[in-house]
């Protein structure tokens, strides 16, 4: 799906760059504040949960703090019970303005046709080199961000780990991954891994009203809360009242496989047709969300995984087509259905 339909990057709320509140993961915050506060922090955070739940809030949180308190043993940063930096802090002035150049943020860009990429450019991976051997500026730390690791193709991982291998001093990398089955095992080893679980649904509904200034006890609030599965991105595309109700569609299909409903299908796809790219993000974000619980939940099951994995693959390459060349939705509900009920036999 296009940028716009990523992970805290709904219309309405803010870019994680300017994001200050995070809800939820204190203990997460707590561990990567501790590892800090250490002086023996990792080189690199591998940040993994479902899409949605502050993942990258998470990671852009870790590197103002680092870049505006750049001495671990400061007694402001030994003092600090979790890492919020004031948003009028230069640093997180900076950041939000993308004018911060000790960050480097990696993500999927547009091509020269003006249309986004599918995986994070190689050559943007490469830059992570230079990157970091050039010297820092105030504080001497160099921070970069991906978002998401798992769009990086072999050769984009492969650069990144060179510089994983041989990490300069006061480097840090903070990985972004919504689904820790489908980041490369030569990356993961060279990461510590902070595990980040669905937010509780009064998380979730505290999230949604502080971006749309409703009451967090509003009806509608609590009703896309509890069908969001802990995720603040999922929960602000079901605050209409027909997501929720194709969501209902996609879920009930999807519980049934590997077996098929064809009535339902024709229904769901029904329920998709026209051009609006929301519908359609909303049903792919389902399905994703659907994939990645079953890719985490058998790491040890390597052909079942592949099996998902591919038809992940597959899926969502269907869906930029779809979206780019504005094809007919009813194929493509059939085509994902066939390809999960493939994956999930046997």
């Amino acid at each position: 799906m296009s940028r716009q339909a990523d992970e805290d990057d709904v219309a309405q709320a803010p870019h994680p760059r300017a994001g200050a509140q995070l809800f939820g993961h204190q203990a997460a915050e707590q561990i990567m504040l501790a590892a800090y506060r250490s002086g023996r922090v990792p080189h690199a955070f591998l940040i993994v949960g479902p899409r949605g739940i502050g993942k990258a809030t998470l990671a852009y949180r870790m590197a103002r703090f680092v870049l505006a308190h750049p001495d671990p043993a400061a007694q402001e940063v030994q003092g600090a019970t979790s890492l919020a930096v004031a948003a009028d802090h230069p640093v997180a002035r900076r950041i939000a303005a993308q004018a911060q150049g000790d960050l480097l943020v990696l993500e999927r860009t547009v091509n020269e046709r003006g249309v986004l990429r599918q995986q994070i450019a190689v050559d943007d991976v490469r830059r992570t080199v230079s990157f970091f051997g050039a010297t820092a500026g105030e504080g001497g730390w160099r921070v970069a961000i991906v978002d998401a690791v798992d769009e990086l193709n072999a050769s984009g991982a492969n650069a990144l780990l060179k510089v994983l291998e041989e990490p300069p001093q006061r480097a840090l990398l903070l990985l972004v991954s919504h689904s820790a089955a489908r980041v490369p095992a030569t990356l993961r080893s060279r990461s510590r891994v902070v595990r980040l679980r669905p937010l509780a649904q009064a998380d979730v509904a505290a999230a949604i009203a502080a971006v749309t200034g409703s009451a967090a006890s509003d009806p509608q609030v609590a009703a896309a809360a509890a069908a969001a599965e802990g995720s603040v991105f999922r929960a602000l595309a079901l605050l209409d009242a027909d997501a929720l109700e194709l969501r209902r569609q996609a879920v009930a299909l999807l519980d049934r496989l590997p077996a098929l409903n064809t009535d339902a299908l024709h229904a769901l796809g029904d329920a998709l047709a026209g051009t609006d790219p929301q519908p359609l993000a909303a049903f792919v974000d389902t399905v994703n969300a659907w994939l990645a619980q079953r890719l985490d939940a058998a790491p040890g099951e390597i052909g079942h995984l592949a099996r998902l994995a591919d038809a992940w693959e597959r899926i969502n390459q269907s869906a930029r087509d779809a979206e780019t060349y504005n094809l007919e939705r009813k194929p493509f509900v059939f085509g994902v259905f066939g390809l999960l009920a493939e994956a999930t036999r046997g």
